[in-house]
């Protein structure tokens, strides 16, 4: 697979447009997968996929085949949502208030609730600690290839994770979530810019 794709970029490299749009339908839906976990939204999701693929087509003169394309492209898009996530924070606001209204007052959820409760939880995590969830539980990327895609160290998205986790937890056991925070505030959130 890794040979395909180092064959793929180099001829797109070569000015082959032809050559990105296989690489486009090979991992499109790996980073609209990324760009929908990162962001909640659909509409925000294909937004992004789309933005980070031009991204990657201006900057596929700066790959290096010692990574795998798919690590290199993960990096763009995580990148891609991170600027996102700055650029729209009261959007963000907004939706998180809106996701825990949803939830305000029901005493047992359902499947599709619960599903709709934990991408709510998801999206309360400061930016760099849903990153690290996103990347490790959902697309099994191990700490080290995730270290890669958020250029830092392994220890740090290890403590991310830990972090994250750990807010998931006691945010999804509370009842319906009425008591998450708008900006993943608390101590933890002193560590949402590690």
């Amino acid at each position: 697979m890794a040979d395909a794709d180092d064959d793929l970029v180099l001829q797109c490299q070569n000015g082959n447009v032809a050559a990105f749009e296989m690489l486009v339908r090979k991992h499109q839906q790996m980073v609209h997968a990324l760009t929908f976990r990162m962001t909640g939204s659909v509409a925000d999701s294909e937004d992004l996929a789309q933005e980070a693929f031009i991204r990657a087509y201006d900057q596929i003169g700066s790959f290096r085949s010692h990574a795998k394309f798919s690590t290199w492209l993960y990096s763009v898009a995580v990148h891609v949502c991170l600027n996102w996530r700055r650029d729209e924070a009261r959007r963000f606001r907004a939706e998180a208030s809106c996701a825990e209204e949803i939830f305000a007052g029901h005493s047992e959820s359902a499947p599709n609730e619960m599903a709709q409760q934990a991408q709510a939880a998801l999206m309360k995590l400061p930016a760099r600690q849903r990153a690290a969830i996103v990347l490790t539980l959902y697309d099994g990327l191990s700490h080290a290839e995730a270290a890669k895609v958020l250029h830092c160290s392994e220890t740090t998205v290890s403590w991310r994770v830990f972090a994250a986790k750990r807010k998931l937890k006691r945010w999804l056991t509370t009842p319906m979530a009425r008591e998450l925070p708008m900006n993943g505030g608390g101590k933890e959130g002193a560590f949402e810019h590690e």
